[in-house]
């Protein structure tokens, strides 16, 4: 396997001392997981932040071994991860993201999607901006992964409300059934914080 492609990094675990495991989405080939060298060292650790568009270069000798990756940065959302909201959307989607979707499946619908709300997040200047994208987002991804639903019309912050509101019960018994970390936790934070501005 070698791929060079830009790539959203949904998300990173520590891996030894200074290595870090990435999950990368990229458009051609899905979720691809790799190994990053130094993913924790000092010139890495800005670039290994989930929400982090990046060059990746992905190296596999045979397809059962783990990847490894060298990546450059190619846009950073780290400025927002101090800003509560978008931090916590950046969170969810990612988090929401990496824990649904199989291992080298393209969905170039998703990257396309994903890549978008995480630039209205970035860029809107509040959440009414961005929350009708995520709500789409959600209901895009269940239907990618044959859970239905219809693309919704969504005229302003409330009706997202609602759909986002409607979508957990399918998103935690159909995307997250079978997950170890609690993923929907991030979204409970993300809420809270969207419905104190409705």
């Amino acid at each position: 396997m070698h791929l060079r492609a830009p790539a959203i990094l949904i998300a990173a675990r520590p891996h030894g001392e200074t290595a870090v495991i990435a999950r990368l989405l990229t458009e051609e080939s899905g979720v691809v997981a790799a190994y990053v060298a130094g993913g924790r060292g000092r010139q890495l650790r800005p670039v290994v932040i989930p929400g982090n568009l990046v060059e990746a270069e992905i190296r596999a000798k045979s397809d059962s071994q783990l990847p490894f990756a060298r990546l450059e940065l190619a846009q950073s959302r780290g400025p927002w991860l101090a800003e509560p909201l978008p931090a916590a959307a950046i969170n969810w989607t990612c988090a929401l993201t990496a824990s649904a979707l199989p291992e080298r499946n393209p969905y170039p619908s998703l990257y396309s999607a994903l890549s978008a709300l995480l630039d209205a997040v970035c860029k809107a200047p509040s959440a009414r901006g961005w929350a009708p994208a995520l709500a789409a987002y959600e209901v895009l991804l269940l239907r990618e992964l044959g859970y239905g639903g219809q693309k919704p019309e969504i005229a302003g912050l409330e009706q997202a409300l609602e759909i986002l509101r409607a979508s957990e019960p399918q998103i935690a018994r159909y995307l997250l059934a079978d997950t170890r970390a609690d993923v929907l936790a991030a979204r409970a934070l993300l809420m809270q914080r969207l419905e104190r501005m409705a």
